[in-house]
């Protein structure tokens, strides 16, 4: 274990040679070009690196008959029978997180946040821009597929219990894929919801580049919302024994129902989606204190991007989301008179023990989007009367990419890959055991624990994984049976690119 250390090193030069990956005087000499250029936009970190490498990951988790153009070549095909018990093709996809199971909810949202970020960024990626938007049709691919029969969606691949008591590589599973949708008797407002809102972001994405393409995604986005909003029920009250603990949804439906009809009126203008959110807001808002975004509640995004609506698009009967918005920003501010975020010691936004780095990389990327509206409309954020501008917005975002990548007191990158420092044992099958190449025979479910029980590092390095994290006192012990801070996920991923994105064309890296 490394000892912490202050962030005030002697020199630069050395800094970067200690603590920078290879070729760090090559590196060095770029970092002074810039630093000669921008004399106040210093950055230690490599944020182009690190958007590429979040990228990359979603690659390491693809389900289905892989591309030519796989970058990470220790995965192999998997689930290529996926949809068989049913009739119905339900191959593709990602898996969520560790495990082999496919997820429709966390999958829905990791895609409706991986476009949001596009929408949002993606002008800034540069070469980047393409692979983003492959992650994202690796997604849409699949959601097409899983609602391909009206009133009917096809909500998960895999029994999560059955999976769980496996260790496997997806290459090997045989446990059940059993399929599970809901339907017109079993409704899931909450899924449907949000597989419109991605069907709908993500048409916004591809609509200059692939119209028809847009066409179709948006086409099913209004036949999916429409059921949504007919059938109304939370999906994990028919499913609870399928998809309870893993992917419940706890803050009912109401968020996804405002979430979605919020990004069908961005992506087709049409007067009804607003109609229906100014009828609907206020029974399907939440209480001014609900102040987490994740997979199962949106409701903190849903303000945001109606904030911009009326910031932006100067929609006046949507002034009062500003409000909404300003309450989700001062929640999170340092020192604001309505904080209410806890911190770590080292500086790190701690919502919760389980997974808690999804809700730094969701809230970086609210932080960063909302100041971008501000800026566009010339507003600021009133906090009780304090004035917080879009500027300190965006550096408490920056503060907290800056802890997830390194500047935290274990001087450790929670990015698999990124840095000189990072966690070797991570939460997650294929990256743990032999790749298919190392060891082609089969490694039997059982058999797989003998890895999983390892102190040695994982074998196949999944690069770009952003892991739970650390605990509320900055402690990470890099276990991997500690899935709740070992295992990386879709949804930890997907709001950071759009942040790093921001962060790398902030500092003249793209």
């Amino acid at each position: 274990m490394a000892m912490a250390m202050p962030f005030a090193p002697p020199s630069l030069f050395f800094l970067l040679l200690v603590f920078l990956p290879c070729n760090a005087l090559a590196y060095y000499n770029s970092i002074s070009l810039l630093h000669h250029h921008h004399p106040h936009r210093f950055a230690y970190h490599n944020y182009r690196d690190a958007l590429s490498k979040s990228i990359v990951f979603f690659e390491g988790q693809r389900s289905g008959k892989l591309p030519s153009s796989q970058r990470l070549t220790w995965r192999r095909d998997s689930g290529l029978s996926d949809g068989h018990s049913l009739g119905v093709d339900l191959v593709g996809g990602y898996y969520d997180a560790g495990d082999n199971v496919k997820f429709g909810f966390p999958m829905a949202f990791t895609t409706t946040m991986l476009a949001w970020s596009v929408m949002e960024f993606g002008g800034l990626m540069k070469g980047e821009l393409p692979h983003a938007k492959a992650a994202i049709r690796w997604a849409t691919d699949y959601l097409l597929k899983a609602t391909v029969h009206p009133d009917t969606i096809y909500v998960q691949v895999g029994d999560a219990n059955a999976d769980h008591s496996c260790w496997e590589r997806p290459e090997d599973m045989d446990t059940p894929r059993n399929v599970f949708k809901i339907d017109r008797s079993n409704p899931g407002s909450d899924i449907a919801a949000e597989t419109a809102a991605a069907l709908a972001a993500a048409s916004l994405v591809f609509r200059r580049s692939d119209p028809a393409y847009s066409r179709i995604l948006l086409k099913r986005a209004t036949r999916v919302f429409q059921f949504a909003d007919k059938y109304r029920g939370d999906y994990s009250d028919g499913l609870k024994r399928f998809v309870c603990p893993f992917y419940c949804s706890y803050s009912g439906y109401q968020d996804e129902l405002l979430w979605g009809a919020a990004w069908l009126h961005k992506a087709t203008r049409n007067p009804t989606y607003l109609s229906y959110i100014q009828a609907n807001g206020q029974v399907l808002g939440a209480a001014e204190y609900d102040n987490t975004f994740g997979w199962d509640n949106k409701h903190a995004g849903a303000r945001i991007l109606l904030s911009k609506a009326f910031l932006v698009q100067k929609v006046q009967s949507l002034h009062e989301y500003k409000g909404h918005a300003d309450n989700f920003i001062c929640s999170v501010v340092p020192g604001a008179p309505s904080s209410s975020s806890q911190y770590t010691p080292g500086g790190l936004l701690f919502k919760m023990s389980d997974s808690n780095m999804q809700y730094v990389t969701s809230t970086a990327f609210l932080l960063v989007t909302y100041a971008k509206y501000l800026t566009s409309s010339g507003k600021v954020v009133d906090c009780g009367g304090a004035a917080v501008t879009p500027g300190r917005l965006r550096a408490i975002a920056k503060k907290q990419v800056d802890y997830l990548l390194g500047d935290n007191p274990l001087r450790m990158s929670y990015m698999v890959g990124y840095g000189p420092r990072y966690p070797l044992r991570i939460h997650h099958r294929g990256s743990s055991l032999p790749s298919v190449a190392q060891h082609p025979a089969k490694i039997q479910c059982s058999a797989g624990f003998q890895y999983m029980n390892s102190e040695t590092p994982n074998p196949n390095v999944l690069v770009g994984a952003v892991i739970g994290g650390p605990d509320q006192r900055d402690n990470f012990p890099d276990q991997r049976s500690d899935y709740q801070q070992s295992e990386p996920a879709t949804y930890i991923n997907a709001p950071l690119v759009g942040a790093l994105a921001y962060l790398a064309h902030s500092y003249g890296q793209l």
